[in-house]
């Protein structure tokens, strides 16, 4: 199987508290600036780095926005650099940005990969995918959860794959796994401790 390669456009990003669910407006915003967005299929967005306050979710120190783009698609992260997002009433403010080579790690997380069944049925169905990429690597599901505004609902589960070669690793983190990639689900990012699925 021939795979798209992916390459990642990281900005440094502060600003207000932003809403606890704020993954569809950051990709509208985003898609705002730069309209290419939307034409690369495989485009997708890592979650962000937030804590819980009373207020909303606070960004973490240094915080990074991280767009996973094809290669192909990778001069045009520039429109990005510099621009404001309004998310949810809230504003973003984006550094200048740079490009980062997608590095392997033989273990690797995702937030939330996007399926309505059930574990068994889940786990199987990430079974069959992995075997259709030629990716070989276990498998630790952890606990169902959900992304929903007053429009949509996407359910799924956390994840963790591990015991991954190299090429498996590259080959994963650049497919992703089911849909929504845009809205931070299916993406998978390095992951250090595999005993904490939360």
């Amino acid at each position: 199987m021939s795979f798209v390669e992916m390459t990642e456009a990281v900005f440094d990003v502060s600003g207000d508290i932003i809403p606890p669910i704020y993954q569809f407006a950051l990709w509208d915003a985003l898609v705002q600036h730069a309209p290419m967005l939307a034409d690369d299929p495989h485009a997708g967005v890592v979650p962000l780095r937030t804590s819980v306050s009373e207020a909303g979710m606070l960004l973490a120190k240094r915080s990074k926005l991280v767009v996973r783009l094809s290669l192909s698609m990778a001069d045009n992260f520039a429109e990005l650099a510099n621009k404001h997002l309004e998310i949810g009433g809230a504003t973003l403010h984006l550094g200048s940005g740079r490009l980062r080579k997608i590095q392997p790690y033989s273990t690797l997380h995702a937030h939330l990969v996007a399926s309505d069944k059930d574990e068994v049925a889940f786990l199987e169905e990430v079974s069959k995918r992995l075997a259709e990429l030629g990716v070989d690597g276990k498998l630790l599901c952890g606990m169902k959860n959900s992304l929903a505004d007053k429009d949509r609902t996407i359910q799924g589960y956390s994840l963790v794959i591990h015991d991954l070669k190299q090429d498996d690793s590259l080959r994963l983190q650049y497919a992703g796994l089911a849909e929504y990639r845009r809205y931070g689900c299916g993406i998978f990012i390095p992951y250090k401790v595999i005993t904490d699925l939360e």
